[in-house]
């Protein structure tokens, strides 16, 4: 087989490839969020919202967790926002259906993400394109950038409770 004949073939498959990855990025919505406010600027609600999500950091991930012995994503929801005065629902697919949606997130707002219509995973956003949450069986929680195609291709919306 000649180079001539390779090089071409390639470089169609390699185009191809890369339309593929476009149109794939279009599907999936923008993480675009409020710019970060001065932590004096926000209200006492999501200031206590984000203390209590970042005392939890280095919690240890436990499915159906919702205290500070172990937390799913969900369940560090539910605790950080009942520490405020908030009550929300349970799983992150239930929090994404009943609470209000915001087109741009503040910190203290919930981040969700899923595959088609349905949110298997929640995040609290803490500001500068960052986002504390419970990552799954064997880790901690943590607080990550958002800033990775992982969270971009994935994400289905926000939610806004506090003032």
């Amino acid at each position: 087989m000649s180079f001539n004949v390779v090089l071409p073939r390639a470089c169609r498959r390699l185009g191809a490839l890369l339309a593929l990855f476009l149109l794939a990025g279009c599907a999936s919505k923008e993480i675009t969020t409020a710019p970060t406010p001065n932590m004096a600027g926000i209200s006492m609600e999501r200031a206590l919202i984000l203390s209590h999500a970042q005392q939890a950091i280095g919690t240890p991930y436990r499915f159906g967790g919702n205290t500070p012995k172990g937390l799913d994503c969900s369940g560090l929801v539910e605790m950080t926002y009942r520490a405020a005065g908030f009550k929300v629902p349970r799983t992150a697919d239930q929090q994404y259906r009943a609470l209000p949606g915001t087109p741009q997130p503040r910190p203290g707002d919930l981040l969700f993400f899923g595959s088609g219509a349905k949110a298997t995973h929640v995040g609290i956003y803490r500001g500068n394109r960052q986002m504390i949450h419970a990552p799954g069986s064997g880790r901690q929680v943590v607080s990550v950038p958002l800033d990775i195609d992982y969270w971009e291709s994935r994400y289905l919306g926000a939610a806004s409770l506090a003032p």
